[in-house]
């Protein structure tokens, strides 16, 4: 505990914390973890996770594994039936993923913050007129998955997986201190743009899963090949999924970033505020 303390008041540190994170070779440094996380051995599984619990508060208890074969398992872990409660209320939306609520509010025409006095453009993140008019005034959340957090990301109401946009990009950490040094950061990254409708509704709801250093790896189950660095430009994939509240909907293959946007007459549930530490299912917006 006494090591954990020692490291994370260096890491504190945010000129540290950015050279360590940003200014090293960021895609050699996700391929490589990428590589060395699907080692399969007992022995290097063991000894890679007691590292990792050197640098963060990794608590598997909710697990529905309790060992694992490789890093990267421990990543993309499972929960146990039940370790999450989904808000069945038809008129909310609820959080796709565990994640701490950064920027968040209503879209001001089509410029959001993705940290104070750090704005960006719909158009720069989403890449299609028609969306950026559909969230053009609406709300947004930013939900950031730290490292040791659950990392599989679900559907936030009953509705369907209408397209997915893959758009290559750079790996920058999206951790608070580079959100505050990188412009437009969100914009420069790898995504994935997913186009839900809600069922009953048909009110568009959009997810923006964002990759970053380490993990330029999103797996969506409404798509055969895991979506990553491998790809170049924008990848535009229709899609007819349906799926329930809740319903798994991919993961990432580290931690990293979901945006959530959702057009006007949306509201934010009261108590969704920068900060504020959410789970899996909790009320996030209120349907209009």
């Amino acid at each position: 505990m006494k090591i954990r303390s020692e490291l994370a008041k260096i890491l504190q540190h945010e000129d540290i914390n950015f050279l360590l994170t940003n200014r090293i070779p960021r895609r050699l440094a996700t391929r490589f973890l990428g590589w060395f996380s699907q080692i399969e051995n007992p022995y290097v599984a063991r000894a890679s996770i007691a590292i990792w619990r050197l640098f963060a508060d990794l608590d598997l208890s909710d697990a529905k594994a309790q060992t694992f074969k490789s890093l990267h398992a421990c990543f993309t872990r499972e929960l146990k039936p039940n370790a999450r409660m989904v808000d069945a209320d038809p008129g909310v939306l609820t959080s796709p993923c565990d994640g701490i609520v950064g920027a968040c509010g209503s879209i001001d025409g089509t410029e959001l913050l993705q940290a104070k006095g750090f704005p960006y453009s719909l158009k720069d993140l989403l890449h299609d007129p028609a969306l950026v008019d559909a969230c053009r005034d609406g709300q947004y959340v930013t939900l950031r998955l730290t490292s040791s957090m659950y990392h599989r990301f679900h559907a936030p109401h009953d509705g369907m997986v209408e397209h997915v946009t893959y758009i290559s990009g750079d790996t920058w950490n999206v951790n608070p201190i580079a959100l505050r040094r990188v412009a437009e950061l969100f914009c420069k990254n790898e995504r994935a743009v997913i186009r839900t409708s809600l069922r009953d509704s048909g009110h568009l709801v959009i997810l923006v899963p964002v990759a970053a250093i380490l993990v330029a790896s999103i797996r969506l189950h409404v798509l055969d090949d895991t979506m990553n660095m491998n790809y170049r430009g924008a990848i535009e994939i229709d899609c007819d999924a349906s799926f329930r509240k809740g319903e798994e909907l991919g993961w990432f293959e580290h931690g990293s970033t979901i945006i959530v946007f959702a057009p006007r007459g949306f509201r934010l549930c009261d108590d969704i505020r920068e900060g504020a530490v959410l789970q899996m299912g909790r009320a996030l917006m209120h349907l209009p």
